[in-house]
């Protein structure tokens, strides 16, 4: 019997919030590999905040995600069948392979990964694209150093987890925002941040004196808007402002709310910076060896939310916008 593959393809834009019917589940034959090229039965797809970009229309650092194709995500899963010489029919790869059971793509594509390291749905989170996100952002656009305050936002997310132990791991405070009681516990008690706090809280800004009392050194932001703003007003001489994302506004049907406290900028003599983790590709064989060797030392630790099936696959999406999420949120795509 053939194997048929199932798929998600982007049928329409997006208006505010993704609804059922921007996409289109199709189910059909798996695709035949070319010279060079593997084919990988994908075990697990990564949802990610950067997808709601990826379907609009416009300029970016990336092309969109064209109407008709399959949803692009990261994956990871094993290779049944190859003309490769480098990769290896029964190993394990990541790649950018959609949301789809099955995917091909040339070797050169595709980067191997050791399940015997971590399991493999670690390397689409703190050891994939969300930990060298982290990694490059904080250490390099932020430039974090020892004694540093290091404020973070989405701190009980992919990307925000893991700045907040790198931060401790050198040797800075790591401050955490989060949405809800549980999850800032999570951030302090599990993750050994210095401090949470609860952006839903009626007493948000007040609580945010204490554990900020000596300013912001770094602020890692993933969610812009009045939270940006908020850093903003908090920040010492020569801070760094790292922006890698602003998921509080990619649904939003009205423009974009922009910084209004950014005259901070000038008077603290302070830098702010976007970045997208493709900047460091070259670097990334660094990033991971850091990031595992600090997963093996037991100073990492990785979390992350699988939900299972890929039919369910635009509810699952939507948790990452509705703050339903801690950690990583990964499909399982592969039907046992």
């Amino acid at each position: 019997m053939s194997l048929t593959n199932k798929q998600y393809r982007l049928a329409a834009r997006p208006v505010g919030v993704p609804k059922d019917s921007d996409w289109e589940f199709t189910t059909e034959p798996v695709p035949e590999i070319g010279a060079g090229d593997v084919l990988v039965k994908n075990h697990y797809a990564s949802l990610d905040p950067a997808m709601r970009g990826w379907m609009n229309e416009g300029r970016s650092y990336i092309p969109p995600v064209k109407i008709g194709a399959v949803m692009r995500a990261g994956t990871v899963g094993e290779v049944i069948a190859s003309n490769s010489p480098d990769i290896k029919v029964g190993e394990f790869v990541s790649g950018m392979l959609g949301i789809q059971q099955y995917g091909k793509a040339a070797a050169k594509e595709l980067t191997k990964v050791d399940p015997n390291l971590a399991p493999i749905e670690n390397y689409l989170g703190g050891l994939g694209m969300p930990g060298l996100t982290a990694y490059f952002g904080l250490l390099d656009v932020g430039a974090v150093k020892e004694g540093d305050t290091v404020l973070v936002s989405g701190a009980a997310g992919a990307v925000g987890s893991i700045v907040g132990q790198i931060a401790k791991i050198k040797g800075a405070r790591a401050v955490g925002i989060a949405g809800g009681a549980e999850k800032c516990a999570y951030v302090v008690d599990e993750l050994g941040f210095d401090a949470c706090l609860d952006y839903k809280s009626d007493s948000f800004k007040q609580d945010l004196k204490e554990p900020l009392k000596t300013g912001v050194d770094v602020y890692f932001d993933n969610v812009g808007g009045e939270i940006l703003d908020i850093a903003l007003a908090r920040i010492n001489r020569h801070a760094r402002i790292v922006i890698c994302g602003a998921i509080s506004q990619y649904n939003n049907t009205t423009p974009m709310r922009g910084p209004q406290n950014y005259i901070n900028l000038l008077v603290h003599h302070a830098r702010m910076e976007g970045f997208v983790v493709f900047d460091y590709v070259t670097r990334y064989g660094e990033g991971v060896q850091d990031l595992a060797t600090w997963y093996r030392e037991g100073k990492l630790k990785l979390r992350n939310q699988i939900e299972t099936g890929i039919g369910n696959f635009p509810s699952v999406l939507l948790k990452l916008f509705k703050g339903e999420n801690t950690g990583k949120l990964l499909l399982k795509v592969v039907e046992d």
